[in-house]
């Protein structure tokens, strides 16, 4: 039994930063990668930004040089970094764990917490 525990998102105004947090609880064979992803209103959810177990990061275009994901492996825990925050990020941000092997591969997400950004 895996759990993803996210902090509280939160409400900012535009231009603003805020840190989200996601930390796995349990066992987990391996981490593969570690994600972001939200969901705005009306709006298919997305990936924002991701990092693999050889440390290659991926953002989405949206998002590039004002966010940034990184890890703690040792306390299989990732963060994002959100700076020069605009309305448009608004959205449920979720985490998401790959893990396991190539045999018996994993899956696991976070419950989801509001990010408002306000104008």
């Amino acid at each position: 039994q895996v759990q993803l525990v996210e902090s509280e998102g939160g409400l900012v105004q535009a231009g603003g930063s805020l840190r989200l947090s996601c930390a796995a609880h349990g066992s987990i064979l391996s981490i593969n990668a570690m994600g972001w992803y939200r969901q705005a209103p009306g709006k298919q959810r997305e990936l924002v930004a991701s990092i693999t177990g050889g440390g290659s990061i991926n953002y989405a275009d949206s998002v590039k040089g004002r966010f940034t994901i990184s890890r703690d492996r040792a306390k299989n825990t990732v963060y994002l970094q959100m700076n020069s925050l605009k309305p448009e990020d608004t959205a449920v941000y979720y985490c998401n764990v790959k893990g396991g092997t190539y045999y018996v591969p994993e899956d696991y997400w976070g419950q989801g917490t509001q990010v408002t950004v306000s104008s």
